[in-house]
C-alpha cells in the first residue's frame, strides 16, 4: 500500500488510516497471515513538513515506485484563508496519480485528497465524498463527479473516497473489512478504542453543523430550541409567533439565515433525534416516532425512506451501538 506525500498534508489523513492497517496487521501476524506493507512516497526523498509540523520520512519517490500495488492512498489537506477553506492541489501527485492509478488494484482518497484524485480523472461518472467544508468546491470543479458531502465514505468500484480527517481511519477500517472480513475490522477498532465502527451510509455531520449559523437574533435561537422541542408546536404560525415576526417575513428570513425551510430543518431535526434513539436504545418504533414528533411509524417510514433510502428498522440494524 503506497501513501502519497507532499507539503502541508494533514498529519491524521496519514496517520490515521496507517495505524489501523499496522493494528490489522498485528493481529493478522498471530494466526500467521500477511497483512499490509505500508509505503510512503513523494516527489523527493526529503522529509515533507505535515500540516501541524510535524516531519515525515518518504520511503521512496514517484519516480523509483515500480510494479503493481494493492492500493494507492491519496491523504488531503486544507487551505484557510476564507469563509470556507479550500483543498490543497499537489501537481505532483496529481500527475503520478494520472500516469500510475492502473497500477494499483485501488485508490483511495481520505478527506480533501478526493479532489487530486477528481483532477487525475479517476472519479468521473462516480459518486464520491469528501470533507464537508470543500464538497461544494468540488461539485463546483467538477460536475461529472456525483458529489454527495454526508457519507463517511463511499465505495464506487475501485475508487473509494472518506469525508474529512478521522474518517480516514473509518474508510481504513472498511479495505480491512473488505481484504479480511468484518471480525477484523471489529477487531481492529476494539484494540484502537474507537466508539464504533461507522459503515459508509452514516451521515459525517449532524443537522446543527450542516445548517448555516444565523445572524439575526430573533432566529438564532431557533435551530437549537427546536431540536430540543421536536414534539411540540413546531407550525410556521408558532415558530413565527416565538421569532416575533408575520409568518410570511419569518418563512423568508429562516431559509435566508438557516440555508433551509423551517418544513425541511424540522424534518431533518426529527430525523436525527430518530436516528439518535435507533443507534442508542431498544424503544420500539411507534415510541420513536413519538418521541420524535413524527407521529405515526407511517411517517417515520416515509422520512428514513426519503432522506437515507433505508427503513427505520434497517437503519437500527446496521447502526446500533454496542451500548445499545
Amino acid at each position: 500500500m503506497a501513501v502519497a506525500l507532499f507539503e502541508g498534508v494533514e498529519l491524521l489523513d496519514v496517520s490515521g488510516p496507517a495505524e489501523v492497517l499496522a493494528t490489522a496487521t498485528r493481529l493478522l501476524a498471530a494466526d500467521a497471515r500477511p497483512g499490509y506493507a505500508v509505503t510512503m512516497v513523494a516527489a523527493s526523498p526529503d522529509p515533507v513538513v505535515t500540516s501541524n509540523g510535524v516531519r515525515l520520512l518518504p520511503d521512496t519517490t514517484f519516480a523509483e515506485l515500480t510494479g503493481h500495488w494493492d492500493t494507492f492512498v491519496v491523504p488531503g489537506a486544507l487551505q484557510h484563508g476564507g469563509r470556507l477553506p479550500d483543498a490543497v492541489v499537489d501537481t505532483d501527485v496529481v500527475d503520478w496519480l494520472a500516469a500510475r492509478a492502473g497500477d494499483a488494484g485501488r485508490v483511495a482518497a481520505v478527506c480533501a485528497g478526493a479532489r487530486t484524485v477528481a483532477l487525475a480523472g479517476l472519479l468521473d461518472g462516480r459518486r464520491a465524498t469528501t470533507h464537508w467544508a470543500v464538497a461544494a468546491a468540488l461539485a463546483a470543479h467538477h460536475p461529472e463527479v456525483e458529489v454527495d458531502p454526508d457519507p463517511i465514505f463511499i465505495r464506487s468500484g475501485d475508487v473509494w473516497t472518506s469525508a474529512g480527517v478521522t474518517a480516514g481511519m473509518d474508510l481504513a477500517l472498511a479495505l480491512v473489512e473488505a481484504d479480511h472480513g468484518r471480525a477484523l475490522a471489529l477487531e481492529v477498532a476494539r484494540w484502537l478504542v474507537m466508539y464504533v465502527k461507522r459503515p459508509g451510509g452514516q451521515s459525517q455531520f449532524s443537522v446543527a453543523l450542516s445548517m448555516q449559523r444565523p445572524e439575526r437574533d430573533d432566529v438564532a435561537a431557533l435551530p437549537g430550541w427546536i431540536a430540543e422541542n421536536l414534539t411540540g408546536d413546531l407550525s410556521v404560525a408558532a415558530l413565527a409567533a416565538r421569532a416575533r415576526l408575520s409568518e410570511r417575513h419569518f418563512a423568508r428570513v429562516f431559509a435566508e439565515q438557516v440555508g433551509s425551510t423551517p418544513g425541511a430543518f424540522i424534518e431533518a431535526a426529527r430525523l436525527e433525534g430518530a436516528r439518535r434513539l435507533l443507534e442508542e436504545g431498544r424503544d420500539p418504533l411507534p415510541a420513536v416516532a413519538r418521541a420524535c414528533g413524527f407521529g405515526s411509524v407511517e411517517t417515520l417510514h416515509r422520512a428514513f425512506r426519503r432522506r437515507l433510502g433505508v427503513t427505520p428498522a434497517q437503519y437500527r440494524e446496521r447502526f446500533r451501538t454496542s451500548l445499545a
